[in-house]
């Protein structure tokens, strides 16, 4: 006889990610990985890559399994598809693990597969398979692919074969749903939003009211595909009438050539002494750049729900942003931020210098708390927890029902 659950209260359960964790965790990732844990009840088991080329095992919270990290994508993915399974199925044959996380649709294939095994083996699991964004597309704009057509039929591919053996399947925004709709429309959905540490932000002490700062902020991997040198094109405009105003470029950069595009542009209007890049930085550090910036700006050409919306607006700095993916979900044009247009230089530049009109002083502050109450009201980390919770629970009784 099969068990139905109401809660998820003594699963256990493995992730199959493809972050890097070190050891000991960011402050952040302890807190979610401690509230999921600690307040569902479950165990989790956590998969994924270490820092470098060492695997490593510890716990914090949460059990966590990790490979090493090789240095090109297409060496990571062989490592993924072909170490998760066996670890997932020694966690699911020695530590009763039964439902089975994946962190998008290909990394969902190596859990698919798991649970073919594990069915030949006798054993039945769970698999709920994620999206946080345009799991078609998004990859191709964050880097240079050799071989595109082939490497987007093996995608394709990988992720059909997941999204058909999925129990349950999660999105994070409107937009993401609709696209696993299309390729799975019969199967179970649940949509919220991925974790955000938010009393980092919320806490975060502003010196000065947004209105008084003149710097403006971008935060987030440094590639084509998040639109920075629109940012950049669009910022030489404002600097030419405001030259007390600043860029700052927070994240990594994946593409050298990238990179020097962006110089090349840095140097044509002559914004050395304006633009600065900065690395990886914590969240704490963020939350403090977001805290004493003016506004932050994401161009980007593609998004699920970028996270980094809500954290500027949790710390209350103003945002514009494009109206791609799921961010409509978290701005109202000039209420709660602004939306600007994919791809268009004059519509970002005109809204920039809006926002450092002096006329438009108090516009800017009232902007900035209303997306902070929006925020706020969109997100808490209770309210995720509590639907990963539903989710587990989900995913379980699809699987395991008569």
């Amino acid at each position: 006889m099969t068990t139905q659950r109401d809660n998820p209260a003594g699963l256990r359960i493995c992730w199959i990610d493809t972050m890097r964790y070190s050891d000991p965790l960011t402050t952040t990732q302890s807190h979610k990985w401690q509230m999921l844990t600690e307040q569902l009840g479950v165990q989790i088991y956590v998969t994924s890559f270490a820092p470098g080329l060492r695997p490593h095992r510890f716990s914090q919270h949460a059990h966590f399994i990790l490979y090493p990290q090789l240095p090109v994508a297409v060496l990571r993915y062989l490592t993924l598809y072909t170490l998760a399974p066996i670890i997932a199925l020694w966690l699911i044959f020695t530590r009763d693990v039964s439902v089975l996380i994946a962190h998008d649709p290909n990394v969902g294939f190596a859990a698919a597969v798991t649970k073919r095994i594990a069915a030949l083996l006798g054993r039945k699991v769970a698999v709920v398979v994620e999206t946080r964004g345009d799991f078609e597309e998004n990859v191709f704009l964050q880097r240079r692919i050799t071989f595109k057509g082939l490497y987007r039929r093996m995608m394709a591919w990988t992720a059909n074969y997941a999204l058909r053996h999925a129990d349950a399947l999660r999105a994070v925004s409107t937009t993401t749903r609709d696209q696993l709709l299309r390729w799975q429309p019969d199967k179970p959905i649940t949509q919220f939003m991925s974790w955000t540490d938010s009393d980092v932000f919320i806490a975060a002490q502003r010196p000065c009211a947004p209105s008084q700062s003149h710097e403006v902020v971008f935060a987030g991997v440094i590639v084509p595909g998040k639109g920075v040198h629109l940012l950049v094109e669009a910022f030489a405009q404002v600097a030419a009438q405001y030259p007390q105003a600043t860029l700052t470029l927070i994240g990594q950069p994946k593409r050298d050539d990238y990179m020097e595009e962006l110089q090349t542009l840095i140097t044509r209007f002559e914004l050395q002494e304006q633009v600065n890049f900065i690395g990886h930085v914590t969240q704490a550090e963020l939350a403090a750049h977001f805290a004493q910036s003016r506004v932050f700006v994401l161009a980007t050409y593609a998004e699920g729900l970028p996270k980094v919306v809500i954290e500027a607006q949790f710390s209350g700095t103003p945002v514009i942003a494009t109206t791609v993916g799921g961010i409509p979900e978290l701005i109202e044009d000039g209420v709660t931020g602004w939306l600007i247009p994919t791809d268009d230089v004059p519509a970002l530049a005109k809204r920039l210098l809006a926002v450092f009109d002096p006329a438009q002083q108090t516009a800017i502050d009232t902007i900035g708390a209303q997306g902070k109450t929006a925020a706020m009201n969109y997100f808490s980390p209770q309210a995720y927890v509590q639907h990963y919770g539903d989710l587990f629970t989900l995913a379980y009784n699809t699987r395991h029902q008569p």
